[in-house]
């Protein structure tokens, strides 16, 4: 069988079923690092899921990469160095999913890991924020506390990001944030921004945009849902 003709479908980290593509594409993706060793892949001509380095059309692409490990005295967090080794793995965030890997290995020296378990709290309501997150692996929530009510505003998967207020002023947290599950976080604390902006503007542009999109799309549908209410409550009075 000519597997070139082959289409296969990826479970992405957000539970999204991404497909079909052919097998051209798939391999460019797990050159990108957009497709992992532990990423479940359905091959349609085989009707089965299985991991992509159990794939027979992709296995050699996994044991390429295999080799000696990079020396310990790096500067940088164990984590963190993986990422510098391999930084095609940060484009399952959004912001950085247009960035090259030069742009990438750049990126990472102004970021740090954070590996943490469930229902831990990152962000607290109240304190000075110190940084923005971005959510790698996992899932967080975020919750407003207002007496004894506690109000969940949003559940953000892998790919999305909180906290980006704090790269503009360290103003108090408007929320809380705590992890649902075990999760991997990406922090861009506010002094490490600000070395962004002066030693990688050429970097800090297309993230800052990013950031700017996404907060319009989340302005847009907070005023629909404005717009919703008062329609709804209009309709309410009239009966």
């Amino acid at each position: 069988m000519d597997t070139t003709a082959a289409t296969f479908r990826i479970w992405g980290v957000d539970n999204v079923v991404y497909g079909p593509v052919e097998l051209p594409v798939l391999v460019g993706w797990v050159k990108e690092e957009r497709v992992m060793a532990n990423t479940w892949i359905f091959a349609e001509h085989q009707s089965s899921w299985q991991k992509a380095s159990d794939c027979s059309e992709l296995a050699m692409f996994f044991k390429a990469r295999t080799g000696p490990p990079e020396p310990a005295n790096t500067g940088m967090s164990p984590d963190t160095a993986t990422f510098a080794r391999r930084p095609g793995t940060l484009r399952r965030v959004k912001l950085l999913a247009d960035f090259t890997d030069q742009q990438l290995e750049q990126f990472v020296q102004f970021m740090h890991v954070h590996r943490v378990g469930p229902g831990t709290q990152i962000v607290k309501q109240g304190q000075n924020g110190d940084g923005m997150y971005m959510v790698l692996e996992g899932e967080v929530r975020v919750r407003m506390v207002v007496g004894v009510t506690e109000t969940t505003l949003a559940t953000l998967g892998p790919g999305e990001f909180f906290g980006e207020m704090a790269i503009f002023d360290d103003g108090p947290r408007s929320a809380d944030v705590l992890t649902n599950q075990d999760s991997v976080l990406l922090k861009i604390s506010s002094e490490a921004f600000d070395k962004l902006l002066k030693n990688a503007p050429q970097l800090a542009a297309p993230f800052l945009f990013g950031i700017g999109k996404t907060l319009a799309a989340r302005i847009r549908a907070d005023n629909k849902r404005f717009r919703d209410s008062i329609a709804f409550s209009r309709a309410a009075n009239k009966q």
